[in-house]
């Protein structure tokens, strides 16, 4: 637990928060300022930054956790659809420095975009660069 970080302060009870979902891993609450009804946060209950920090049984909790309140929120909220997305890392939008699932209701009609507008413009990359992309990836796992 990192004493100084809002989302442990809301595991720890020291703050109080709209708490859908608790486990011994994981711990899920409303997002106090939602992009829709219903917008969830669910997080490790211990502090990890960024995903690579998350210990992989961890990360497996978290996803079942995921998968268990994601239809769930949405029953909810009569939602049509959802964002499910992880901002990892201050670069891509992450504010609190706690590992941090977002489940976003989405309605027909909503004006929302999908999942590859938040990114600005998009690169144009060759066939080479690609390749040489994913063999760089399927050569870190």
């Amino acid at each position: 637990m990192a004493n100084d970080c809002i989302f442990c302060q809301i595991v720890a009870g020291d703050i109080p928060s709209k708490t859908v979902y608790e486990d011994d891993a994981v711990f899920a609450f409303l997002d106090v300022n939602p992009l829709a009804p219903g917008h969830t946060l669910v997080i490790p209950k211990n502090h990890h930054e960024t995903l690579s920090d998350v210990p992989e049984d961890t990360a497996s909790e978290l996803f079942s956790a995921l998968h268990r309140l994601t239809p769930a929120v949405e029953d909810a909220v009569d939602a049509d659809a959802s964002n499910v997305a992880f901002n990892n890392g201050e670069a891509a939008g992450q504010e609190v420095p706690h590992v941090h699932a977002h489940i976003i209701p989405r309605f027909d009609g909503d004006g929302g975009n999908p999942i590859h507008a938040i990114a600005g413009s998009t690169p144009d990359l060759s066939d080479e660069e690609l390749d040489e992309i994913a063999d760089d990836i399927a050569d870190a796992r």
